[in-house]
């Protein structure tokens, strides 16, 4: 760093603290996220008023499924989608159907690492808010508030990347690039 007349001057471009400086040309990863919202919720309470008398406690099912698309340059929607069901011996008692998404920024992010932050990484940071939605619904259904247990999206990646791998070696579809950088 250079004084001149008491303004300092970054003279190899690393920054006072040692970091990069912006100049424009930001090549180092960045990801975010920019937004996050309901794009999809769908409550049904089929069997109302009768579930509300029947008194056997329910089985409750969680499915979920992650998507990612291109949205722009360098954008992402990332789509957590949850259905739950809950029933009983005597029928449904509710489904409620989410999709939870988030607008994920990426830039300058190697492939394999863009796509387990698509895959495991953003549904990890916007699960407790889709959980707290479902939780909110059940509870507007009627129903006690129902806490959805937490998953594992980065131990469900490994394993999901570990069969398509096999899947690709044995002859099937590779995985598909989603920045475009393969």
């Amino acid at each position: 760093m250079a004084d001149e007349e008491g303004v300092l001057t970054d003279l190899d471009n690393t920054g006072a603290q040692g970091g990069p400086v912006p100049n424009g040309a930001d090549t180092g990863p960045a990801v975010g996220i920019i937004t996050q919202y309901v794009k999809d919720l769908s409550v049904e309470n089929p069997a109302a008023p009768d579930s509300f008398q029947w008194p056997e406690p329910p089985s409750v099912d969680v499915q979920f499924n992650i998507g990612a698309e291109p949205i722009g340059n360098d954008v992402h929607e990332v789509t957590l989608k949850l259905t739950v069901t809950a029933a009983s011996q005597r029928g449904i008692i509710y489904i409620v159907d989410l999709s939870y998404c988030g607008l994920i920024g990426m830039r300058n992010l190697p492939e394999d690492q863009a796509h387990a932050f698509l895959y495991a990484e953003a549904p990890r940071l916007l699960f407790p808010f889709a959980r707290r939605v479902v939780a909110e619904a059940v509870r507007d259904a009627g129903f006690a508030p129902l806490m959805v247990d937490p998953v594992d999206f980065g131990g469900l990646y490994a394993q999901q990347l570990a069969n398509r791998r096999a899947d690709e070696a044995a002859g099937g579809e590779p995985i598909a690039p989603v920045t475009g950088n393969a």
